[in-house]
């Protein structure tokens, strides 16, 4: 009897509606959840009953369902925050995480470092990344997220470059330089730091006398209580430590360079016969552009100089960039990188499977994920010190709970004029 059939049809209705409620229920529910993307009921209706068999037409419609509950990935708003560890997708991508339930993704980047030293979520997910070596280089090695190096240890300089103009019109030969007063019986001096095997600083003079042909020697002299088999009665004075030479073509250019002695034998323990380079720029004996220290008719000055050594430090800061890299400074005045934050590309990222949490795990639909850094093969990029928003409109939402009430209602009408049909029906007995 149809009418009986309406009434089903009323039921599918209320059943429908009241399944998207729920949906619009848990999106207002959710429109202050970090990352959460708002999600869609779409209806479907019922296979209808055919009046005229296979000719077509003339069918009667058997009610509506909820085909699927798909979520909208549009992008959400990135608030700016104050903690360091806070991080936001900006573009395509999920945060990797490991737990006890194994491999999950997330959108939600309200990290923070557990006692342990990881980087996790909120509900203790450790989040996946690049190491880094002791050298501070990212290696493509996907491990847990970890800052292991709250100290990072002394390191002794292995390299001396320094750019500088040795003045052309000193006179060759005319100073004999005596260890004992260097600083009169030298052209020219300058001092540079340096480090040892176990991060002590000394003072490295150096002097540099001019020769015949455009050829420079230079020595390098440090405090003598400061090296190890230096006579008692010279421990007052500067002691050599190495001794070179420099030579320059008729245009001042760095000819060759040439470190002919080397002695760094520091007391207190370190080591001993510390092997030291000088760089005085780009020589052309050596295939070089001839870039770097030059002798012409100016005074004698320093234009830069750096060495590699540093001491013992400790962290004073941590930030992350936009490819999601943890750098930390250290209070020895390096900046080594620590890792670097993974992100997951889906072929079909609705298809991702809600774990609740703000955790997502791959499903069979949505295909495997891509691994990678942010920015790379459509990966977007990771803001630090921001968090991503719900894409929930509340306004939308609304608009969406009163038609979806208005239809309950409708559908409750169909119901009810049907059960008034049916009670006719019934008094046609008597």
């Amino acid at each position: 009897m149809a009418i009986l059939s309406s009434l089903w049809t009323g039921v599918s209705g209320l059943q429908a509606q009241g399944e998207g409620l729920s949906v619009v229920a848990d999106n207002i529910a959710n429109s202050n959840t970090t990352g959460f993307k708002a999600s869609r009921a779409e209806f479907q209706d019922i296979m209808s009953r055919n009046l005229k068999g296979i000719d077509g037409g003339n069918q009667m419609g058997r009610g509506v369902r909820i085909g699927a509950v798909n979520p909208i990935l549009s992008q959400g708003n990135l608030d700016h925050t104050d903690r360091t560890t806070d991080l936001a997708v900006n573009g395509d991508g999920y945060f990797q995480v490991k737990g006890s339930e194994g491999v999950s993704y997330t959108r939600d980047g309200a990290f923070h470092f557990d006692k342990q030293g990881y980087l996790v979520t909120t509900s203790g997910q450790k989040i996946q990344g690049y190491q880094a070596n002791d050298k501070g280089e990212i290696e493509n090695k996907v491990s847990d997220m970890k800052f292991p190096r709250a100290l990072v240890g002394a390191s002794g300089t292995k390299e001396i470059k320094m750019d500088l103009n040795l003045d052309s019109r000193a006179v060759p030969n005319a100073k004999t330089f005596d260890a004992k007063d260097p600083f009169k019986t030298s052209d020219y001096a300058t001092a540079v730091e340096m480090y040892d095997s176990q991060g002590n600083k000394h003072m490295l003079n150096v002097f540099f006398n001019r020769g015949e042909d455009r050829t420079w020697t230079f020595r390098g002299l440090v405090d003598g209580k400061e090296v190890d088999g230096v006579a008692p009665e010279l421990k007052s004075q500067l002691a050599q430590v190495c001794e070179g030479k420099l030579q320059f073509t008729e245009d001042g250019i760095l000819q060759s360079q040439e470190l002919t002695t080397s002695e760094f034998n520091f007391t207190g323990g370190a080591k001993l016969g510390q092997e030291l380079k000088f760089n005085f720029g780009s020589d052309l004996a050596s295939g070089g552009t001839g870039e770097g220290t030059r002798q012409y008719g100016s005074d004698s000055d320093v234009v830069s100089w750096r060495q590699d050594g540093y001491a013992a430090g400790t962290v004073t800061g941590l930030s992350f960039n936009d490819e999601g890299v943890l750098t930390a400074s250290y209070s020895n005045g390096q900046v080594l990188d620590l890792g670097q934050v993974l992100l997951a590309k889906f072929e079909n990222p609705e298809a991702l499977f809600k774990q609740g949490g703000n955790l997502f795990k791959q499903s069979r639909d949505s295909g495997e994920a891509s691994l990678g850094a942010a920015r790379m093969s459509g990966r977007g990029s990771i803001m630090a010190k921001s968090l991503e928003r719900s894409t929930v409109d509340l306004a939308a939402e609304f608009v969406t709970m009163i038609t979806d009430q208005r239809a309950f209602q409708a559908n409750a009408k169909t119901i009810s004029t049907s059960d008034e049909l049916l009670s006719e029906v019934i008094q046609m007995k008597r």
